[in-house]
């Protein structure tokens, strides 16, 4: 079985479902919600999993988010040794049909996180150069079969041979 899937529309459907259920939680909260990662590439081969991140100002936001995403059942995991990006999962008890049924990372930046300016740059980067989202795309299925399209494997593989493309590309997008 293939890990990676052509690009399809029903990912942005599914980031819209989600973005909705985050919204009305933290309606009273200053923050924004954008679509990341390879799903949010028109025409770009990704692992069908939604890649969200919420971005905030100010410290006292972030308790209040954490806060109104406890109440939604993900529980705050730590920043996983990425210092700016903070790491929420699914607190595996079943409380919402979308939240659980839609694979998906959840992530939590405040506005000047440089993580945040990578997620935004190297997305945005691919959705205008078809060039670089068409090597990329070449990069992760050259990866894939390297990995007998393993998820862990991958993930390793992709850290050690994407990384390198993903800086040269965000270092690209900085210069424009």
């Amino acid at each position: 079985m293939s890990l990676l899937k052509e690009y399809t529309s029903l990912w942005v459907e599914d980031f819209e479902k989600i973005k909705v259920i985050l919204n009305q939680e933290l309606i009273n909260y200053a923050h924004k919600i954008e679509h990341i990662g390879s799903t949010a590439v028109p025409c770009l081969t990704a692992k069908s999993i939604i890649d969200i991140v919420i971005i905030y100002e100010g410290d006292a936001n972030f308790e209040k988010i954490n806060n109104g995403l406890l109440k939604l059942g993900y529980f705050h995991n730590g920043n996983q040794g990425i210092v700016g990006r903070e790491v929420f999962k699914r607190n595996n008890q079943q409380t919402n049909g979308v939240l659980d049924s839609i694979t998906h990372h959840l992530y939590v930046c405040k506005t000047d996180s440089g993580e945040l300016q990578k997620f935004i740059r190297f997305r945005d980067y691919l959705r205008k150069s078809k060039i670089t989202r068409e090597f990329y795309a070449k990069l992760k299925n050259e990866i894939a079969i390297e990995a007998n399209h393993d998820k862990s494997i991958y993930a390793n593989i992709k850290q050690l041979k994407a990384t390198s493309f993903i800086n040269y590309v965000i270092e690209l997008s900085e210069n424009e």
